[in-house]
C-alpha cells in the first residue's frame, strides 16, 4: 500500500509516468498513466507547475479471508500548484476499492478500483410528461433517484419587491423584483461544504449537482416551485412520503438545461465562449463523450493567477480543482464543456 501511494505522489509531482510500473494492475496501471498523460500536457500548455503532493489514506471498510482481501479506502489528495510563482492548494477525496492476495508470506495489491467517480454507476430512470414552460419532458437519465430530507429549507416562487430603485430590475406583469446574485455567499457555501454533507439536505449517491443547487440558492438564487418534477428548479423535502425536488436540482443534464433556457425571474444563466470570462459561483457543466448528455456539474469557487477559474465539485469531492478535469478518470478527448454565467440579478 506504501509503495502504491509513493507511486502516486512521484508520479504526481514530477510527472515521472514510470512510477507506475510498481503497480500491479495493468487496468488502473493504464488508467493512471492516460489521466497523467492528459494532465501532463495541461499544466505544459497552461504553465502549470504542480510543486508538492502529499496523500492520506483512510481505511473505510474491509473484508478478508486467509488468502484475500478487500479495503475501500479513500484517499485525501493534496496537491500544491504554482503559477506566475503564485500557489494554491487543490484537494480532492477520491475513494478506491483495493484488493489483495496472500502468496510468499506477504499480501500484495491484485486489483485496484476507483469508486463513487465522477462515471459512477447511474440508475436509469425515466418519465413521460408533457412539455413544461421551461421546456421539460421526454425521457431523463437520472444519476440517483435520492430520498429528500424532509427538514431542508427551501424558498418560495420568487422574492416581490415593493417600489422601485437600484436594487433590482422590474419585469412587467410580474409585479417582481430581482435581488442580487450574492457571488461570495455562493463560493464561501461551496468552500464549507465540500468535504462533508449539509445536514439540511440528503447526500446523493452522485451529488455533484445537489451540491451545486445548493451552492446557488446559497448565493440567493429563488427557487421556481411548480410542483412538477420536471420543470423549475427547487428542492421541498417529503410530503405524505413523495419526494419533492426538481430534476434540475439534482440531475445533472437537467440543470446544464434548466440554465440554457430563458425565463424572465428566478435562477437564470448566460452561456460564454471560454472559462476565463467566468465570475465566482458560475457554473461548469461536463459532457464527456460529446454526445450532449452532460453527466458532472461543478461551481467556480477562485482563479488562478492567469485568472482561470477553479472549482469545487462532489461526488469525487474536490476543492479548488483546475476548471478542465483532465485528472478526472472520466475525462477523454471528446470532452466539452457549457461555461455557464449567472445572472447578476435574479
Amino acid at each position: 500500500m506504501i509503495d502504491y501511494v509513493n507511486a502516486l505522489n512521484e508520479a504526481g509531482v514530477h510527472g515521472n509516468i514510470e512510477a507506475y510500473r510498481r503497480i500491479a494492475d495493468s487496468e488502473h496501471r493504464s488508467r493512471l498513466a492516460r489521466r497523467a498523460l492528459a494532465v501532463t500536457r495541461r499544466d505544459a500548455r497552461e504553465r502549470l507547475r504542480p510543486i508538492r503532493s502529499e496523500m492520506r489514506a483512510r481505511l473505510l471498510r474491509h473484508t478478508a479471508s486467509a488468502k484475500e482481501a478487500s479495503a475501500d479506502v479513500q484517499i485525501h489528495l493534496l496537491r500544491s500548484y504554482e503559477q506566475r510563482s503564485q500557489p494554491w492548494l487543490e484537494e480532492r477525496l477520491e475513494k478506491e476499492r483495493i484488493r489483495f492476495f496472500y502468496a510468499n508470506g506477504r499480501w500484495r495489491i491484485d486489483r485496484i478500483e476507483p469508486l463513487a467517480g465522477e462515471l459512477a454507476a447511474a440508475a436509469v430512470y425515466s418519465y413521460d410528461a408533457e412539455p413544461a414552460e421551461d421546456g421539460y419532458g421526454g425521457r431523463t437519465i437520472a444519476p440517483s433517484v435520492p430520498f429528500i430530507n424532509p427538514n431542508a429549507q427551501y424558498a418560495p416562487r420568487s422574492r416581490v419587491y415593493a417600489g422601485s430603485g437600484a436594487a433590482g430590475e422590474e419585469w412587467g406583469g410580474y409585479g417582481i423584483r430581482a435581488a442580487p446574485y450574492r457571488r461570495e455567499a455562493a463560493a464561501a457555501y461551496a468552500e464549507q461544504w465540500w468535504d462533508k454533507p449539509n445536514p439540511a439536505y440528503e447526500e446523493f449517491e452522485v451529488n455533484c449537482t445537489n451540491y451545486v443547487s445548493q451552492g446557488l440558492f446559497a448565493g440567493g438564487a429563488p427557487m421556481n416551485y411548480t410542483g412538477k418534477r420536471e420543470s423549475g428548479w427547487w428542492y421541498r423535502g417529503q410530503s405524505s412520503g413523495k419526494e419533492l425536488w426538481s430534476f434540475s436540482w439534482a440531475v445533472a443534464n437537467s440543470l446544464q438545461r434548466h440554465l440554457s433556457l430563458p425565463r424572465g425571474y428566478g435562477l437564470r444563466a448566460v452561456a460564454v465562449n471560454s472559462p476565463d470570462q467566468l465570475m465566482l459561483g458560475d457554473v461548469i457543466c461536463y459532457d464527456w463523450d460529446g454526445n450532449d448528455q452532460f453527466r458532472h456539474n461543478t461551481i467556480v469557487t477562485a482563479f488562478t493567477p492567469e485568472g482561470m477559474p477553479l472549482v469545487n465539485a462532489n461526488t469525487v469531492p474536490s476543492r479548488h480543482r483546475y476548471w478542465d478535469y483532465r485528472d478526472s478518470y472520466a475525462w477523454t478527448e471528446q470532452t466539452r464543456y457549457r461555461f455557464y454565467h449567472i445572472a447578476d440579478h435574479l
